[in-house]
């Protein structure tokens, strides 16, 4: 039997800082909204810019990183995997989210503080970009 393959990869930028949420045992979540952009020609024919948006999610040692070195606006490449999940709302009708569980992150920003004074380039104290794989958990570990 052929297995299958579940690979997402964008290249885009943050629409807000991200969401950090702990579970019970102390592992980090970091839920992101994350930009794609691209140009495309409309129905008359004119350029222009399509902005999809997608939910990912990090978990770990890729989840704290996200809280300490990302904000809005920050560009990412990331490396993931789909996955839809459910659950029944108050009124218990099932309810679906699809969302990006994130692998592989690099942070494609300058390597430079946003707060230094004009015509200082200090460097900042980012990490080296993360390649680390996500650990496997399960869908009752997450706290949402």
């Amino acid at each position: 039997m052929a297995r299958g393959l579940n690979k997402v990869i964008l290249i885009g930028n943050l629409g807000a800082d991200p969401e950090i949420k702990y579970t019970p045992g102390g592992t980090a979540i970091a839920n992101l909204r994350f930009a794609t952009n691209e140009n495309r020609k409309n129905r008359e024919g004119e350029w222009g810019e399509m902005t999809e948006w997608h939910r990912v999610v990090m978990f770990g040692k890729q989840a704290e990183t996200c809280k300490d070195y990302l904000k809005k606006g920050s560009r990412l490449y990331l490396e993931g995997r789909i996955q839809t999940r459910s659950w029944d709302d108050q009124s218990g009708k099932k309810q679906y989210m699809t969302e990006i569980v994130g692998q592989t992150m690099i942070m494609l920003d300058s390597r430079h503080d946003d707060n230094t004074s004009a015509g200082s380039s200090k460097p900042s104290s980012q990490p080296e970009p993360s390649h680390q794989q996500s650990e496997n958990y399960r869908d009752d570990d997450l706290p949402f």
